[in-house]
């Protein structure tokens, strides 16, 4: 078995450039973080491997300064497996690339109903590759050398993987799809941050009342400042199954807080004062809630119905549309337009509905150009069918 060396010294650091520099062909990329157990999304360990120069495994926070390896490999085409997950990271310590190739993403494309790596890997290359550390805390030093085979792995199938679907791509003309979707991915701006993160709290809709409610905001963000300070995963010093349990219970005092069975995580108990403060706040703020977040102004489909027939209608009628083709393309439904785009279609069309109306309003979703000439004739048609026969539409369930 190999033994892999941590990138970790400015000499480590210089001679993993000059060899990757000298290599051939795309740069396969991976990012190890441990959001399981920190607070931060930052990489603890990036790996890349590059025919003609081999695997490298480089410490963010030792080497600090990623210019001169971005110089080097940032205008070379990069793959990674679930690029999505990983940008955000590689950017935040300098490393962006120009342009991608997705596995995963291109898995998806081809239709194979299940895209992670060690099953496309096993799938396509005939490599079994085990996953066992990939739920690992990639925070600890030194870091084990199975973990870091493991680590290697991840990259070094990388390229094979990609010529693997590059020519299944071809095979079935949807090389240009795949062209579009990556760079899609590459460019798309992360998501703006919630004006009420508290909300993302599981099973906050469970809670029933606003001073409910303001109690498990303030236990949230008590815990969150917490945990930031620490750079501690919140889930660690307080469960979110705590936080509600609270918020649904009300404890009367700080003793019956402390008492409370379901009040549980390695910080319920040594950071009791932290916790019934928050609660108190809650129990005494003016400040409440309202039910709803601000900008969530379309209910789940399941009250639509009751809500806005009309949009049911179409949001159904389009569905079952959108799945047909989807089903002729061999796409999941999800990659082929994104159930939310087609959501907010459905409750609030152009005017008019018509095939360029609607490939307008899903182009302004960031819709891309192929998505919007496979689909947006069909959606136009099932809303107009729809809108003019609603009863019929109704009784036949359609």
């Amino acid at each position: 078995m190999t033994d892999y060396d941590v990138v970790d010294s400015p000499s480590k650091y210089r001679d993993a450039v000059d060899a990757l520099r000298s290599g051939t062909g795309p740069v396969a990329v991976d990012a190890e973080r441990a959001s399981g157990f920190r607070y931060s999304q930052r990489a603890y360990l990036i790996q890349m491997f590059r025919r003609d120069s081999g695997v490298f495994l480089f410490d963010p926070p030792a080497v600090g300064d990623f210019t001169e390896l971005q110089d080097s490999l940032g205008q070379v085409p990069w793959i990674l497996h679930a690029a999505s997950q990983d940008l955000a990271c590689l950017r935040e310590v300098g490393l962006d690339p120009v342009t991608i190739f997705d596995t995963e993403l291109g898995a998806r494309l081809l239709g194979f109903p299940r895209v992670g790596l060690g099953t496309i890997v096993e799938e396509l290359l005939g490599i079994h590759l085990a996953k066992e550390h990939s739920a690992a805390d990639w925070s600890t030093r030194p870091l084990p050398q199975p973990w870091l085979t493991y680590a290697a792995l991840d990259v070094e199938l990388l390229v094979d993987l990609m010529e693997a679907e590059q020519k299944l791509l071809v095979d079935n003309s949807k090389v240009e799809i795949a062209d579009q979707e990556f760079a899609y991915e590459l460019a798309r701006k992360p998501k703006p941050n919630r004006a009420e993160p508290w909300r993302r709290l599981s099973g906050v809709h469970s809670i029933r009342g606003l001073r409910n409610l303001a109690v498990a905001r303030e236990l949230w963000l008590a815990r969150d400042e917490f945990a930031r300070e620490k750079d501690i995963a919140p889930g660690r010093l307080l469960p979110d199954a705590s936080i509600t349990a609270v918020a649904r219970t009300m404890p009367a005092t700080k003793r019956d807080l402390s008492a409370f069975h379901e009040f549980s995580g390695r910080a319920s108990r040594t950071e009791i004062d932290r916790w019934w403060d928050a609660v108190e706040r809650g129990t005494t703020t003016e400040d409440l809630p309202v039910l709803r977040a601000a900008g969530e102004s379309i209910p789940p489909p399941r009250a639509w119905a009751d809500r806005n027939p009309e949009a049911n209608l179409r949001l159904r009628g389009a569905r079952a549309a959108v799945v047909e083709v989807a089903d002729e393309l061999l796409l999941p439904v999800e990659n082929l337009l994104s159930p939310e785009t087609l959501r907010r279609l459905a409750w609030s069309p152009p005017e008019p509905v018509d095939a360029d109306s609607i490939a307008d309003a899903m182009r302004e979703a960031e819709a891309r150009p192929w998505q919007v000439e496979a689909t947006a004739a069909t959606i136009a048609e099932a809303f107009v069918e729809a809108d003019q026969s609603p009863v019929e539409a109704e009784e036949s369930g359609s």
